[in-house]
């Protein structure tokens, strides 16, 4: 068999990246402690927080945080920042010094409103020291970013239907809120165009629900999704002064109902992938950095073909070589896994039980070759070994017991 220039080229450019990615792997793991970091939903002692998001309530006891074992992917457990107040989504400076949470309650000062907290990591032990706990800007807040240039922490809050921009201090610390938007609109129905065949459940269409919020690649503009509103929001961001302003596009809209939950940026910052929770597909959308628009390309369930019932998406991320996608289900409790087409659409490859039920979140350590999942109603995480070449995901047998996990980060600590 003879190849063609064209085949041995792209043969030449898989082993290239394959190649990449194990350097960067086996760096990874000779840069010293590698440590994880997990948000949790908890509770105060007799108090459950009215602002719950998901049953069963507070299990978790704060933040905890571990050693991770790079060779092995196995977590072991070395501390947790006691908190009352459901620390589930964080965020974490690019230096591995600061640590910020979204606090998804809805009390502050007798208010009625969330908060985020700063904390500085210790580099000798990785233990959390609280910096300041500031006002979300809204109620619940569900996921908290960085902006790349690190002065400006982002929040969605889930229950205010609102985005917040926070300024950073050198410190680290948290300032109040210098722009806070009240997403305003038409709620969807609560019966999602593209359900499962048998669904009977929905989430999230009864008012203004922002679900998270982050900048595009280079920080020159915000993106925030809003699940009630079936929208995807994308704003001009100001550096100098962190105010949000509308692009000309201002928004794209998916199907009724769908629910917009997450997204992620595929690595060539052209393609951007946004999984819907009620609809429990994934969609691949054009994304055009000199204007900030958006334009829809296609659409794949995040099921397989002759499942019935009901479903709801959590998480989605691309692969750090952009070969695979992966999607969460909750209730059904998989992993879908994609491959990439070279012209970014999306080839279902199949699934993964998530050894737990309700994954509300995963994600990558460092070198890409493990796999995190946060069974939240499972109260454990699950570990995965990443196969690169097939972006299968084989359970390591690890599992780390934490109550309501809901969000996972990691730092490298410093020899």
């Amino acid at each position: 068999m003879t190849l063609s220039v064209t085949t041995r080229a792209g043969f030449c450019m898989l082993f290239i990246s394959l190649f990449a990615i194990h350097v960067k792997a086996e760096e990874a793991k000779e840069a010293g402690r590698l440590m994880a970091y997990v948000g949790t939903f908890s509770s105060p002692l007799g108090d459950v927080l009215p602002t719950q998001v998901d049953l069963p309530p507070g299990n978790g006891k704060g933040i905890h945080y571990f050693d991770v074992d790079t060779h092995t992917g196995e977590l072991i457990p070395v501390g947790v920042f006691p908190m009352g107040n459901s620390p589930s989504c964080l965020a974490v400076n690019a230096q591995g010094t600061r640590l910020y949470s979204a606090n998804e309650t809805d009390r502050w000062n007798g208010t009625k409103e969330g908060t985020v907290s700063a904390f500085a990591i210790s580099g000798s032990d990785g233990a959390l020291r609280e910096l300041n706990t500031v006002p979300s800007g809204g109620a619940g807040p569900t996921y908290v970013s960085l902006h790349p240039t690190e002065k400006y922490l982002f929040v969605a809050n889930y229950f205010g239907g609102s985005v917040s921009v926070l300024p950073v201090t050198e410190s680290g610390e948290l300032g109040a809120p210098v722009c806070t938007i009240e997403d305003q609109g038409e709620i969807g129905p609560t019966k999602a165009t593209n359900a499962p065949r048998g669904s009977y459940a929905f989430s999230g269409h009864d008012r203004t629900h922002a679900h998270m919020i982050q900048s595009d690649p280079n920080g020159k503009r915000v993106i925030h999704v809003d699940l009630a509103l079936d929208k995807i929001f994308v704003w001009n961001f100001n550096v100098s002064t962190g105010q949000l302003t509308p692009t000309k596009q201002g928004f794209v809209a998916l199907p009724p109902g769908d629910g917009p939950r997450h997204f992620h940026f595929h690595p060539n910052g052209k393609w951007f992938y946004s999984v819907q929770e009620e609809g429990s597909t994934v969609t691949l959308f054009d994304y055009d950095s000199a204007d900030g628009s958006l334009h829809p390309r296609g659409s794949w369930s995040t099921l397989p073909k002759a499942f019935a019932g009901s479903n709801f998406c959590s998480e989605i991320l691309v692969s750090a070589d952009g070969r695979y996608v992966y999607a969460g289900n909750r209730l059904y409790d998989t992993i879908a896994i994609y491959r990439v087409r070279s012209d970014g659409s999306l080839e279902y490859q199949g699934e993964v039980w998530t050894r737990g039920n309700y994954p509300r979140s995963f994600h990558f350590d460092p070198s890409g070759d493990y796999l995190y999942c946060c069974n939240q109603r499972a109260d454990n995480i699950a570990v995965f070994k990443v196969d690169h070449q097939s972006g299968d995901l084989g359970f390591t047998g690890h599992f780390a017991p934490v109550g309501n996990p809901s969000h996972i980060v990691f730092v490298q600590m410093t020899k």
